[in-house]
């Protein structure tokens, strides 16, 4: 019984890893930020499985998403994006999960999604200006001027890296983790009944 149990937990992220890879295809950029910050909705997916089977299936259905997306498309960002991605997706749905562990309710699918919303912005704000901008710059050979300038492009007020990220970085997650909360929100008690059947 335990390993058909088993066996049907790793078959859910297994499908919720492909539908987040899926879904981090469906890429579009925000007018406000520059053209390497696309956003999409694959943190839905994995959002939806911390919710469903608990913290670690968020963790495990964000590796499956970046792998397969590294098998799809490959890297052309010498695995910093895709380290970077892994790092912010799980800043984003580990708290939401771990909160609606504990507090199995629409407050706390609510408390989770906004505390997941201000941990995207505030991780993903030092992880591109100690990790993911530093890391171009040394591994893929653009200058942080070259960096800034593709902000400058979109928004004036961005002249240096501490500019890009309070007016690029910052509003970007803060939407991705809100438009993110939002669409799990409005399907979850729809789909929930599927994952948590055993079959």
């Amino acid at each position: 019984m335990q390993k058909k149990k088993n066996i049907v937990y790793i078959t859910k992220i297994a499908c919720l890893g492909a539908i987040a890879t899926l879904l981090m295809l469906l890429e579009f950029p925000l007018p406000f930020a520059p053209a390497f910050y696309e956003l999409n909705f694959s943190e839905v997916a994995v959002l939806v499985a911390g919710f469903a089977l608990g913290p670690m299936a968020a963790v495990w259905t964000e590796l499956i998403k970046i792998l397969l997306n590294i098998i799809i498309n490959g890297t052309d960002t010498a695995f910093v994006g895709e380290l970077s991605n892994f790092l912010m997706g799980i800043a984003y749905a580990l708290p939401a999960a771990f909160i609606y562990k504990h507090k199995k309710s629409l407050s706390g699918a609510a408390i989770g999604m906004a505390v997941a919303t201000v941990s995207l912005t505030v991780v993903g704000a030092f992880v591109n200006y100690y990790i993911m901008i530093p890391a171009y710059v040394r591994f893929m050979g653009f200058t942080t001027e070259m960096i800034v300038g593709l902000g400058t492009k979109v928004n004036s007020s961005i002249t240096d890296l501490k500019s890009l990220i309070l007016w690029a970085t910052v509003p970007f997650n803060l939407v991705k983790g809100v438009a993110c909360s939002l669409i799990t929100a409005l399907i979850y008690k729809r789909i929930s009944p599927i994952l948590h059947k055993e079959f």
